[in-house]
């Protein structure tokens, strides 16, 4: 592997699984229920706001900074190094590698114990290039879903702040879009 950053980093891989950030637990089918509205009208809100995009999974996001142009786009199988700040809409923050000070490590391939992230991450970090930030908005159901995790609802809208630092290109992946088209 080229880049020392991955083997240093392993370790804290993931305080991200990301969010083990507890058990999970469940809510009454009314408080999901009602979430899950809320959820809908916020986004839909979002999508019309300035400056927010939707990718076709129906993640959207705002870009705060660009990475150089004609950068590297990370795939499935690729190793990423990402600073990030987990919160609801709320601003609630339940997660943030920016508050421990050592940026995440991890593929974003899906079913690798320990490394695995949620689904709207993988969609948001294949869209991305090295140095881009981004605020990332994720619907329920590319996030936690109507289980929620720890302290996280069921049903709710997950806000993050991405900062993609870093990536080692593994071969052999697949994008978003190839994984989304079959």
């Amino acid at each position: 592997m080229r880049y020392g950053w991955a083997r240093a980093a392993a370790a804290p891989i993931l305080a991200l699984a990301l969010a083990a950030c507890g058990d999970r637990t469940d809510a009454p089918d009314e408080a999901a229920a009602e979430n899950l509205r809320a959820a809908e009208f916020f986004l839909a809100s979002n999508a019309r706001a300035k400056d927010v995009s939707v990718l076709p999974s129906g993640v959207q996001y705002k870009v705060l900074t660009s990475g150089p142009s004609g950068g590297a786009r990370p795939d499935s199988n690729d190793l990423v190094r990402v600073d990030y700040e987990g919160s609801l809409t709320d601003g609630t923050v339940f997660d943030s590698s920016f508050e421990r000070g050592q940026p995440a490590v991890f593929t974003t391939e899906d079913g690798i114990p320990g490394l695995s992230v949620v689904e709207g991450w993988r969609d948001a970090l294949q869209a991305m290039r090295v140095g881009d930030e981004w605020i990332v908005y994720l619907p329920p159901s590319k996030g936690y879903g109507a289980e929620g995790q720890g302290e996280i609802p069921p049903n709710s809208v997950l806000v993050f702040r991405l900062k993609l630092l870093d990536m080692d290109s593994i071969p052999g992946g697949t994008t978003a879009t190839e994984t989304a088209n079959g």
